[in-house]
């Protein structure tokens, strides 16, 4: 009889709770990757490699390395160090656009910390130049959107007074829609800052494109990638870290950036 039950015993599975829930949804949708697919026109994963996978486009390193990021892999940075790669037609042609990543960074010290850059060959910023401020503390972060469009540059948007944005991962996005002209920034899926963008209506048009910039300015490169420009001592390096960086097509909405934040913050 105790060989009996024993062996009935030996062929019971410990009970599980794990596996009786529920699978995740967020908004209906079980995964970032489902939020949006058909505007995503790139994507940086940064799981042990540089490549876009979109456009299947390698980067070119120059000191960065992985770490661990919200999920899986990220790219570290650090002073001195960024990567570049080829921007594809469809990010060329960006009318309107999201950018959506996560950011691990201490505030800036030795200069700007620069978060996405696609590079314009002749002016002093890029064509889209998106960084974190000098002078921003844990309390009050300054994050800056630099646009140069049709060839006219310095066009700029600020978001003032962002908290907690320091030492811990973070999820950011900007996006600009064409249809409203308006310049959207959001921390941890949620908005922060909304407005108008002087001197510039309707879709972006990006014209004397180089290279996206990842981890510098476009000016703080060697050699610089554009003509207008060298090194600034106010402008520094990422030292931090970013992961799952992407670019889509169009403005999303407010819950569509949302959704993206929390799936990808559960590593999904």
């Amino acid at each position: 009889m105790a060989a009996v039950t024993l062996g009935l015993s030996s062929c019971q599975k410990e009970f599980e709770p794990s596996s009786y829930a529920p699978a995740l949804s967020i908004g209906g949708y079980t995964n970032s990757k489902q939020i949006a697919s058909a505007n995503l026109v790139a994507h940086w994963a940064f799981d042990g490699s540089l490549v876009d996978s979109v456009s299947n486009t390698a980067g070119t390193n120059t000191g960065t390395s992985f770490g661990t990021g919200i999920k899986g892999k990220s790219l570290q940075g650090g002073t001195d160090s960024y990567f570049l790669s080829v921007p594809s037609a469809k990010v060329l042609g960006l009318k309107s656009f999201t950018l959506t990543e996560w950011i691990n960074t201490p505030p800036p010290s030795n200069g700007i910390v620069a978060l996405f850059s696609l590079s314009n060959k002749s002016q002093f910023w890029g064509n889209l130049e998106i960084f974190v401020e000098n002078g921003s503390t844990n309390e009050n972060a300054t994050l800056k959107i630099v646009f140069t469009n049709n060839g006219v540059g310095d066009k700029t948007y600020t978001a003032s007074n962002v908290v907690n944005f320091f030492g811990k991962w973070n999820a950011f996005s900007v996006s600009y829609d064409e249809a409203t002209s308006t310049v959207k920034v959001y921390v941890n899926g949620s908005r922060v800052s909304s407005g108008k963008l002087d001197g510039i209506t309707g879709p972006l048009n990006f014209v004397n494109s180089g290279n996206l910039v990842f981890g510098t300015t476009q000016f703080m490169t060697t050699p610089s990638q554009t003509t207008s420009h060298s090194k600034e001592p106010w402008a520094s390096y990422l030292t931090g870290q970013l992961d799952e960086v992407k670019l889509f097509n169009k403005a999303l909405s407010d819950e569509e950036v949302g959704y993206i934040a929390k799936l990808e913050g559960r590593g999904k």
